[in-house]
């Protein structure tokens, strides 16, 4: 597989992009600065947390700041954590379930535990740096659309409780159908769980990360793309990083903070990170209607394990809602190794598959008028074996990796981001961060053939074939 290409120009614009803050187009000298202690590359999600805590943990601890460059090959938040459904939501029992039977219980429970505490984590920053991003904490509704995904569901979360995984207690299962539906609100479930979870507009907090890494003295440099880093560093101990056409910053550390891309900056990741093309949707109620039944959740509508929607609802009463899979899952192209986010996924008219969406599935919205305001794509860093690549490079002493989050990052990075800054700054072990073990970047993993994202594809592909 070839490397993955650079983020493209003229992305599709998403709603969180609608209120654009000073930083977005910011450069905090008009030159690039030489050299700097640690360069982060990317100003998402997982650059600004790692900014942000690089900086916290120096004054907790009375470490000098460390002079820090963010680049960012296009606007800041203007990648993945700018486009997706604004869940801030923890998954105790799907993916745990997965990891059980292929990790054990043990490993799974780490991760399901790290999720919740991200959850806790990030709730915290927001009510101590007051930042107003929207947060909702609230509960989130898994309504399953049918017999078979409601007894593999029902499979595994009866297995973690089994096995006594704490982060199960704070699960609901509802397995009645009828009580199901009018818990979910959503036409025809056959089930529900539900669990703590949040929601927010996640551009709002990442800008607001990114603030107070610049005010702390953080430069930051939007469109200002990186294509390569030094394999190894200088006789002084710096690394050269090559940008596109602004010339070269030495840094002394690197983070990689670049998800689905993280392969064209790191040859390394070439195949173990893939970008996948998702799409996403915000739907609105015209002012003249009745108004329609308020949603106390968020929600994931399940008819396959992949094949769902993920749901939140806004207080302004609009409604964000992605996925779409089963309109273009099959068409392998429009979505793997796929980073066009300045074009809507058309095929099996995805695009329009939010159009009449919340009539056809949520109770009392059948005359609401609820219309698809706006459409966007956005580009997943996905992992071929389906865990984040965490740490340290193994044959790159001082280079970090955070990134390949596979579409459900925002419970999983800000704890991770504060890993990574910990092991930067204080020279922490990857076992002291308790980011859990099986996302550690080892040797093994980036050799590994393995590529679930095609396997998972191929055997969904192989089923639907024989119906």
């Amino acid at each position: 597989m070839a490397p993955s290409r650079l983020p493209v120009a003229n992305a599709i614009q998403p709603f969180w992009r609608s209120e654009l803050h000073p930083l977005d187009n910011h450069r905090s000298t008009p030159a690039l600065p030489s050299q700097v202690d640690i360069v982060v590359i990317g100003a998402g999600y997982a650059g600004a947390s790692v900014a942000y805590h690089i900086q916290n943990l120096c004054r907790d601890q009375g470490i000098a700041l460390p002079s820090m460059a963010i680049l960012e090959a296009r606007e800041a938040c203007s990648g993945a954590t700018g486009r997706n459904g604004g869940h801030l939501k923890p998954d105790p029992y799907n993916r745990p379930a997965s990891l059980a039977l292929s990790h054990g219980v043990e490993l799974a429970a780490e991760c399901a535990r790290f999720e919740a505490a991200t959850l806790r984590a990030v709730k915290a920053v927001i009510d101590a740096e007051r930042i107003d991003c929207d947060f909702v904490l609230t509960r989130a509704v898994d309504a399953l659309m049918g017999d078979a995904i409601h007894a593999r569901i029902a499979a595994g979360a009866g297995l973690l409780r089994d096995a006594g995984v704490d982060v199960m207690q704070d699960v609901h299962y509802e397995p009645d159908a009828a009580r199901a539906e009018q818990l979910s609100g959503v036409k025809g479930a056959k089930a529900c769980l539900t669990y703590s979870a949040g929601h927010l507009w996640p551009y709002k907090l990442i800008l607001a990360l990114l603030q107070k890494a610049v005010d702390a003295g953080a430069n930051l440099q939007t469109h200002t793309p990186v294509v390569g880093v030094a394999a190894t560093a200088d006789a002084e101990g710096y690394y050269a990083v090559t940008t596109r056409d602004r010339g070269v910053v030495r840094a002394r550390q690197v983070v990689y903070a670049t998800n689905a891309y993280t392969a064209a900056v790191l040859p390394e990741l070439a195949g173990r990170i893939v970008p996948v093309r998702g799409i996403c949707s915000r739907i609105v109620v015209p002012h003249d209607r009745k108004p329609a039944p308020v949603l106390p959740h968020s929600y994931i509508v399940r008819w396959s394990p992949s094949e769902y929607e993920y749901m939140i609802p806004r207080t302004d009463g609009s409604i964000i809602v992605g996925g779409a899979r089963s309109k273009y899952y099959a068409d392998l192209d429009s979505w793997y190794d796929n980073v066009d986010d300045d074009k809507l996924i058309t095929a099996g008219d995805a695009h329009r598959h939010f159009d009449g969406y919340m009539q056809n599935n949520f109770r009392g919205w059948e005359h609401s008028g609820a219309y698809t305001e706006s459409v966007w794509t956005g580009i997943m860093g996905y992992s071929a074996d389906s865990c984040p690549f965490i740490g340290p490079l193994p044959s790159r002493p001082n280079q970090y990796v955070v990134a390949g989050f596979t579409g459900h990052g925002m419970p999983q990075i800000f704890l991770s981001a504060k890993g990574i800054a910990q092991m930067a700054v204080t020279g922490a072990s990857f076992h002291e961060t308790g980011i859990p073990r099986i996302y550690q970047v080892t040797e093994e993993r980036l050799a590994s053939k393995q590529n679930t994202i095609i396997e998972g594809w191929a055997s969904h592909e192989s089923a639907k074939s024989k119906l």
